[in-house]
């Protein structure tokens, strides 16, 4: 299964990528079972609980493309990524996209698992949009 969600940002580009590359703050916008740490420049690891399962994934930080990529150390059928670009007069547009290329519930028919996705992504969104906006209003936090 393939998910995407697009969301216009309210700040130029090099400013979402900053705020969506800070592991200090992501855990301001990200689905609250994920969480992620430093592990060298450019480079972060991440814990995501799934129920009662703990997954640990990596996450690369592009600058130069204002790209995040990701995915799971032992689910190779996993990957995502999250692109910024510029969209104009100071603002700019977040693609996320997240590919499960292995079995998943909604293969086998069940269509919750991808409403559940789709909302998270949505909602990781609308509050990294939340976060760009404060750090517009309040240059320097």
């Amino acid at each position: 299964m393939e998910y995407e969600a697009t969301r216009g940002m309210p700040a130029e580009s090099r400013i979402v990528f900053d705020v969506a590359s800070d592991v200090s703050t992501m855990d301001r916008w990200l689905p609250e079972e994920i969480h992620v740490r430093d592990i060298a420049p450019g480079l972060a690891e991440a814990d995501a609980e799934t129920g009662r399962e703990t997954h640990q994934g990596l996450m690369r930080k592009v600058p130069e493309q204002l790209r995040l990529e990701w995915g799971i150390k032992e689910r190779p059928d996993y990957t995502g990524w999250l692109q910024v670009t510029d969209a104009g007069a100071g603002a700019s547009e977040v693609v996320v996209h997240l590919s499960f290329l292995g079995d998943q519930p909604e293969a086998s028919g069940s269509v919750r698992a991808g409403d559940v996705t789709r909302r998270s992504l949505e909602r990781s969104l609308d509050r990294l949009a939340e976060e760009v906006g404060r750090r517009v209003a309040q240059p320097g936090h």
